[in-house]
């Protein structure tokens, strides 16, 4: 079962206006527990006055670099964003859980693929990651990049883009589109869409010889893109999506038809965790695995609470739940059993549910 460990800040670095990187000091015992894989993410945790407050971060750097770093951008309204671009200093502790996440492919050195990523804001930052680490591990692979923002002030990761792009002359190809600051080629002036994407394929990269696309930005962009690239052959497995936090949709969850009788079902949960099993009860339809497990004493661990971050990623090995949101899990792993606690909802008498299979 992942744990929060508190790490010193090595480095806090301002990339634009409302965004900063910053790198984590990983000491010698915890190196293994803190080892990650391109597009993975690190939940952080902080005391913001009385609040216990949970936000996850892609890891921005590659496996290469020898260096743990997020990046965190100012949200409007945003209580642990804005709290880390006012606060955050070299020398300071956050707790910070191990890297989860299965937003990337396994590489090998002997291959020659074409890699393509859209990506729009601070949806950059795993993409910057996959990106650095890919080309570095297989040499004879290509990435193309389309990545949208307002204007190139609020371009994250500029400069090292650039520097990347001179590194990788003729095996990464990049390309900006902008939404506020006219530029001279008309397809690259808006939001990527659904339509400026099928454009994309069909002008600047052609579907049919791409292995693996990535997404990574708000729900609308994530929809049209991979939707375009659906429609223009592409199989949806070969599609890896990741909607960052900042655009998690308002979800009210809508309780399922009435039984007879107006009393709720009551349900026994059972949850394992770093080999313990821990029992409690809870009605039905009422609350999530997650808030009935956290109100019943259990440090399940969490973050964003939206089905978006899949922190809370367990797997059901007895009794059946209705799984409200899901933008984390892909469809193989529904199908293994994999669900998300915090969007889960039990419909059985009886359901036990196992983090230490999800890590």
């Amino acid at each position: 079962m992942s744990k929060f460990h508190p790490l010193t800040i090595a480095h806090v670095r301002n990339e634009t206006r409302d965004t900063i990187a910053v790198t984590f000091n990983v000491p010698a015992e915890l190196q293994d527990s803190f080892r990650f894989q391109q597009g993975q993410h690190l939940t952080l945790r902080a005391q913001i006055g009385d609040e216990d407050v949970r936000r996850s971060y892609s890891i921005c750097s590659a496996v290469q670099d020898g260096a743990l770093r997020v990046a965190i951008k100012r949200t409007q309204g945003g209580l642990f964003s804005c709290w880390a671009n006012d606060t955050l200093q070299v020398g300071q502790t956050l707790d910070v859980m191990p890297p989860m996440g299965h937003f990337n492919v396994p590489l090998d050195a002997a291959s020659a693929r074409h890699y393509l990523a859209f990506a729009a804001g601070s949806g950059i930052t795993p993409i910057l990651s996959i990106i650095k680490t890919t080309l570095a591990t297989e040499p004879n692979s290509r990435f193309t990049l389309f990545y949208g923002n307002r204007a190139s002030s609020s371009v994250i990761f500029k400069d090292e883009l650039s520097d990347l792009k001179d590194i990788y002359l003729e095996r990464l190809k990049l390309a900006y589109v902008m939404s506020r600051e006219q530029q001279d080629i008309e397809l690259f002036n808006g939001r990527i869409t659904k339509d400026k994407a099928a454009q994309f394929l069909k002008y600047w990269a052609r579907v049919e010889d791409i292995d693996t696309a990535f997404i990574c930005g708000p729900e609308d962009m994530m929809l049209g893109v991979s939707a375009a690239l659906q429609e223009a052959g592409m199989p949806k497995q070969n599609i890896k999506v990741e909607l960052f936090a900042a655009s998690i949709p308002k979800h009210q969850r809508q309780p399922r038809a009435a039984a007879s009788t107006a009393v709720h079902q009551q349900t026994e949960v059972t949850v394992i965790m770093d080999g313990n099993a821990t029992s409690f009860s809870m009605e039905q339809d009422k609350e999530s695995l997650l808030d009935a497990g956290l109100r019943a004493g259990l440090d399940m661990r969490y973050s964003c609470k939206g089905g978006v971050c899949s922190t809370c990623r367990c797997k059901v090995i007895e009794g059946q739940v209705d799984m409200d949101v899901n933008y984390a899990l892909e469809d193989y792993e529904i199908a293994r059993g994999y669900v998300l606690s915090c969007q889960s909802f039990p419909t059985t008498a009886k359901v036990v549910i196992d983090f230490d299979q999800a890590e």
